[in-house]
């Protein structure tokens, strides 16, 4: 008997709660401990890596990215703009230069990498955008939502009491708030309008999200122009002296920049030719003498070599339509016209050699390479100035930018001048590293100083130069984007877009109607805003005075129970939640 109670007892007191929680737990651990979690599968992998790469996040962590990678387009010379810097770039650094090009650091807008999240980000705004599209033309096809039981709890709500004496039943209410509605722009649906308490459902602002949408896919236009415009497009330089013609051809070119996937026979053969160009500069300003007004330079062009030719006129910032191209004016100077023989007596140069603008006053350098000189090749390099001045110690500089004194000041080299070893070279430098120089400065045969119409002489018979004038130059912007207008009006798309979806509020109003049992006419209303919306308030008291003009009844607050006989009696005829 008492082993029997011990017993029981015992049985007892493992029954505690104390216990049953120790159990329990120990349960649940040694579920959580044998519960194995179900393989994902490649199936399920790949649904998860397209939910991950078409979320917002991760779009504008991929904007960011192309952002932040085409930093080094603009820190480190370009391969597709100077094949040539760059080449000097890596070899200047033989340590981390091959490095930098083995990870594409100067093809940047080219490299594997760059293209890499170009091409997501455009997959990642596709997917993010067209599930939003398709929802969003389900909601413009649905019916605004059914009407709440109980509006009072709605942000804004109201109540309006029609006299029974007004004659306006409960059915004919609702079809004219549902009128006034519609008149203020919403969508509306009578619901139940023969029965006991009709209403109406209203909505508008849907035109937010079509805000919304226009601007992501206005991005994805703005990136496939570009994309196209990088591909198909190319840009090239011509210095241009009066007198000669730019053909658009590929040797036509001083510097020619083409996109990735450009093919030579698209360029159209039109012809550009320097008739004249005329700059006006300031002389009367104090302060801004020599300073440009005015560079207008008059050419003829053709649009084929069939085509009629056609007098134009270019300007700064006013570019000329040629070919599917625009050609820009972006530079100008002066060309001095020099003659120069060798030591047999043949002419082995002769034209005009373009001078790179230095200084003020068009202070320019000139730079002049003789390779078919004989016995020797001949070089020259100095400075020309169109009105030359000179200091009390003998300095020259040039006191206008207008061409009243032109003067050459040369120093002269023979030489190797380098140019038969197939290494490109900069037409405005002289490496006069393996060249011995003939006239300079500081040498007994003195520096060559030049006016037009007169020739100096070299030493030891080396030839002659001959100055024979002056003529000016321009310097043509040739560009081709197939994706430019696109671009443009994408671009302006995405502003419009943005624009709407920050000021237009998606907004909800519910009527509902109801007899009352002394024959008045019961009236209460809702709004709900979708987002935050400081102007709901606003347009509460407007839909108010709306319903009381149409009515011709006082807008005073009603202390009638509300429509719905479930709704709560505390709430005043126009109250928002927070009041």
């Amino acid at each position: 008997m008492s082993e029997s109670v011990k017993a029981k007892k015992n049985s007892t007191a493992g029954n505690t709660p104390e216990a049953a929680e120790e159990t329990g737990s120990s349960a649940v651990d040694r579920a959580k401990s044998e519960a194995a979690l179900p393989a994902l599968g490649i199936k399920g992998m790949l649904r998860w890596s397209w939910t991950q790469l078409t979320s917002m996040r991760t779009a504008l962590f991929l904007l960011l990215m192309l952002a932040v990678g085409a930093v080094p387009g603009s820190l480190f010379p370009q391969r597709a703009a100077n094949a040539a810097i760059v080449t000097q770039y890596i070899k200047d650094r033989p340590t981390i230069g091959p490095i930098m090009d083995a990870v594409q650091l100067f093809d940047v807008y080219s490299s594997a990498w760059f293209s890499a999240i170009y091409i997501l980000l455009f997959i990642s705004l596709i997917g993010c955008v067209t599930p939003r599209a398709i929802a969003h033309y389900k909601a413009l096809r649905s019916k605004p939502p059914r009407t709440p039981k109980r509006l009072s709890r709605l942000p804004e709500y109201g109540t309006l009491v029609l006299p029974a004496d007004a004659g306006i039943p409960a059915s004919k209410a609702i079809t004219d708030a549902a009128g006034l509605l519609k008149k203020r722009g919403y969508r509306v649906d009578i619901r139940d309008a023969d029965g006991a308490l009709p209403s109406v459902g209203a909505e508008r602002g849907l035109i937010k999200e079509v805000g919304n949408l226009v601007f992501h896919t206005a991005l994805i236009g703005v990136l496939v122009s570009v994309a196209v415009g990088g591909l198909f497009g190319y840009s090239g330089q011509r210095i241009l002296v009066e007198g000669d013609t730019f053909v658009n051809t590929l040797v036509g070119y001083d510097q020619f920049t083409p996109g990735s996937n450009f093919q030579s026979g698209w360029l159209q053969p039109y012809s550009v030719q320097l008739n004249s160009f005329q700059a006006t500069f300031d002389h009367e300003t104090p302060g801004k003498f020599g300073q440009p007004i005015d560079y207008t330079a008059e050419v003829t062009t053709k649009e084929s070599p069939d085509a009629p030719a056609q007098k134009q006129v270019l300007k700064v910032n006013d570019p000329l339509s040629l070919g599917g191209t625009n050609i820009y004016l972006t530079g100008n100077g002066y060309a001095p016209m020099v003659t120069v023989r060798d030591g047999q007596g043949n002419i082995a140069l002769q034209g005009p050699v373009v001078a790179k603008v230095q200084g003020a006053n068009y202070y320019s350098s000139v730079v002049i390479k003789v390779p078919d000189a004989k016995p020797d090749q001949l070089g020259f390099v100095g400075f020309f100035l169109p009105t030359a001045f000179a200091t009390q110690d003998g300095v020259s500089f040039s006191g206008d930018p207008e061409l009243l004194n032109p003067q050459l000041n040369l120093n002269s080299f023979y030489g190797d001048l380098g140019l038969d070893k197939g290494v490109p070279q900069n037409v405005f430098e002289l490496n006069v590293g393996n060249l011995k120089p003939l006239n300079g400065r500081n040498l007994p045969n003195k520096a060559i100083t030049l006016t037009p119409g007169h020739t100096v002489t070299l030493p030891d018979g080396k030839g002659s130069i001959t100055f024979d004038g002056v003529r000016k130059y321009v310097g043509l912007d040739v560009h081709n984007n197939p994706g430019q207008l696109y671009a443009l009006i994408f671009g302006l798309l995405a502003v419009a877009g943005l624009v709407t979806s920050l000021y237009v509020n998606r907004r909800r109003v519910w009527v509902r109607t109801g007899t009352h049992e002394d024959g008045r006419t019961m009236v209460e209303y809702g709004l709900l805003a979708r987002g935050e919306d400081h102007r709901l308030a606003g347009e509460a008291a407007a839909l108010r005075e709306l319903f009381a003009r149409e009515w011709n009844v006082a807008g005073e607050p009603d202390t009638t129970s509300p429509v719905n006989p479930d709704a709560p009696n505390a709430v005043s005829s126009s109250t928002t939640k927070d009041q």
